[in-house]
C-alpha cells in the first residue's frame, strides 16, 4: 500500500486496479489487461489516450513556454487565443472566461464571482443559489455545498446556511413522480415548487439557480421534456440567473456543442467548463460569465486595486495550448457530429435492455447514458445500497470494460467521443453479460423480486 490518500475512494478498497497506459479508448493495468474505457476516464478524455496531436502540442509549449501566471496584469498570448476561442464558442451573451484548473474550483470560483457583481450592483442580499437534490457540483467546500448527494456531505459540516444554498426537486420522473403522474404533470408540479421556493426566500435574495443540462454522478438524469422552458421562465419571472454546470456535458458528450443547445437552455448567464475542454490530457477549467456581470465588476477591482481571486496556474500556458488543439481537432474532425451519430447508435443499443429483467430504467442523450438496476421490475423499487451496483461495475471490469455505479445502482457510460459503432457493440456485448451475472448474484441473495 501506498501513503497515498485516494480521491473519491473507499480507504477499505484501494489500489485495486492499478491503470499503466492507453491508447486510443482502451486502457491496460500492470498485469497486460485490456479494458475498454466506458467512462472515459471521468467522463473526460474525449479523443482517447494516446493522441500524438495532443502530446506533441504539449511538449512544444514546453519548450516555448513552460508556465507564466496572470497576475498583475501579465498574460501570453496562447491563454488570451483560448478565451476568445471560448467566447466566440458558448451561448453566453459578451461572455468573459476565467481560467481555474478544475470543475471544482471553476464552480467556486462562480460562487465568489455571483457574490463579487451583486455586491458591485449594490445588491449584497442577493447571494443565495438554487441547486438541486441528486446534483453534482464538485468536491471544494463551496462546490459541495452546492451539490446534492449525501456522500459529498457526510462527516465534511458543509456551511451550506452561510453559503445560502437551498434546494429544490430532482427532475427525475422515473424516481420522483406520484402515482399516476403523467409527465407533463411531474414537470409543472416541480417548477412549482421551485417557483413556491423563491417566494419563501424572497426572489431578492436568491443570485442564482445551478443546473446540469444532463446529470453526470447522480445517475444521468435526462428531464422530461418541457422542464427547462417552464424553469427558465421562472427564473426570468424573478430576475434570478441561470448557471448551466456544462462540465460533462460540454464539447459534444450530449451530441451537441453543448447539454444547452440539447436540453434547450437558452442564453444561460453563466457557464462551467472543464474536462473535455482539453480532453483531459491537462488540467483546465473555464467559468464563463456575461458580458455585464464583468463590466460591473471593473471599477470596484479598481478602488481595492486588485481583483483579490486567481490561482497560480489560471491560464497554465501548457493547458491552454492543448485545449486549443483539443478545440480544433474537435472542429477539423467533426467529432461532434460523430458523436451525434454513433450517440444515437448507442442510445439504440443501450434501449435493448430495457426487457431486461433487472433493469427498471434506461436513460441518456448523445454519448452518455445510464441502466438502472431495480429490485422489482413492476414497482420500480430500487435496491437499498450500493452493493449491486458495485457488484455489475466489478462483472463490466472483469469482461474487460471500465465503468462506473452512480446513483448507488445505476451503471453510467461514457466513452470517448472517438469511438466506432463496433466498439459500441463491444461495450453492449460486455455490459450483457456483467448484467446476466448480476441477476444471478442478486437471486442467489433473494436481493430481487420474485
Amino acid at each position: 500500500m501506498s501513503n497515498m490518500i485516494y480521491p473519491t475512494t473507499n480507504f477499505k478498497a484501494t489500489e485495486t486496479l492499478t491503470i499503466e497506459r492507453g491508447d486510443g479508448a482502451y486502457v491496460y493495468d500492470n498485469e497486460g489487461n485490456q479494458y475498454l474505457e466506458g467512462l472515459a476516464g471521468l467522463w473526460c478524455t474525449s479523443l482517447g489516450y494516446n493522441n500524438r496531436e495532443l502530446i506533441d502540442t504539449a511538449a512544444e509549449q514546453m519548450g516555448k513556454l513552460s508556465y507564466s501566471h496572470m497576475f498583475g496584469g501579465k498574460t501570453h498570448q496562447v491563454g488570451m487565443d483560448l478565451a476568445d476561442k471560448l467566447t466566440a464558442m458558448v451561448p453566453v451573451e459578451n461572455a468573459k472566461v476565467f481560467f481555474g484548473n478544475s470543475g471544482s474550483d471553476a464552480n467556486d470560483s462562480h460562487v465568489k464571482m455571483l457574490r463579487y457583481y451583486f455586491n458591485a450592483i449594490g445588491k449584497p442580499e442577493k447571494f443565495k443559489i438554487i441547486a438541486r437534490e441528486r446534483s453534482y457540483h464538485g468536491v471544494t467546500v463551496a462546490a459541495a455545498s452546492l451539490t446534492g448527494l449525501p456522500p459529498n456531505h457526510t462527516h465534511f459540516s458543509l456551511p451550506f446556511d452561510a453559503l445560502g444554498v437551498l434546494r429544490t426537486d430532482a427532475p427525475h420522473y422515473f424516481r420522483g413522480a406520484l402515482p399516476g403522474e403523467s409527465e407533463a404533470q411531474f414537470v409543472d408540479r416541480i417548477v412549482n415548487n421551485l417557483e413556491q421556493l423563491i417566494l419563501k426566500e424572497g426572489a431578492d435574495t436568491i443570485a442564482a439557480f445551478i443546473a446540469e443540462p444532463i446529470t453526470g454522478a447522480s445517475g444521468v438524469i435526462v428531464p422530461p421534456a418541457g422542464y427547462y422552458e417552464k424553469v427558465q421562465a421562472v427564473l426570468n419571472k424573478y430576475d434570478i440567473l441561470f448557471w448551466a454546470d456544462e462540465v460533462i456535458t460540454g464539447f459534444g458528450r450530449t451530441g451537441n456543442d453543448f447539454g444547452c443547445t440539447t436540453v434547450g437552455i437558452e442564453k444561460p448567464a453563466l457557464m462551467t467548463l472543464a474536462k473535455q475542454l482539453s480532453s483531459a490530457y491537462m488540467p483546465i477549467s473555464a467559468s464563463v460569465i456575461r458580458g455585464d456581470m464583468y463590466e460591473a465588476m471593473i471599477e470596484p477591482s479598481s478602488q481595492v486595486g486588485v481583483f483579490g481571486h486567481g490561482y497560480t496556474y489560471s491560464g497554465h500556458p501548457v493547458a491552454a495550448a492543448v485545449s486549443l488543439k483539443t478545440l480544433e481537432i474537435y472542429e477539423r474532425d467533426n467529432i461532434f457530429g460523430h458523436a451525434a451519430k454513433v450517440g444515437e447508435y448507442m442510445q439504440k443499443r443501450l434501449g435493448e435492455f430495457r426487457d431486461h429483467p433487472l433493469v427498471g430504467e434506461v436513460r441518456g442523450a448523445g454519448m452518455i447514458g445510464a441502466v438502472e438496476m431495480v429490485s422489482d421490475k413492476k414497482t420500480g423499487a430500487g435496491f437499498e445500497g450500493g452493493a449491486v451496483g458495485y457488484f455489475a461495475m466489478q462483472a463490466c471490469q472483469n469482461h474487460g470494460m471500465i465503468t462506473r455505479a452512480v446513483a448507488g445502482n445505476s451503471l453510467a457510460f461514457c466513452p470517448p467521443l472517438i469511438v466506432s459503432e463496433a466498439q459500441i457493440d463491444e461495450m453492449v456485448e460486455k455490459l450483457g453479460k456483467a448484467l446476466d451475472e448480476t441477476l444471478d448474484f442478486v437471486t442467489r441473495e433473494g436481493l430481487i423480486a420474485a
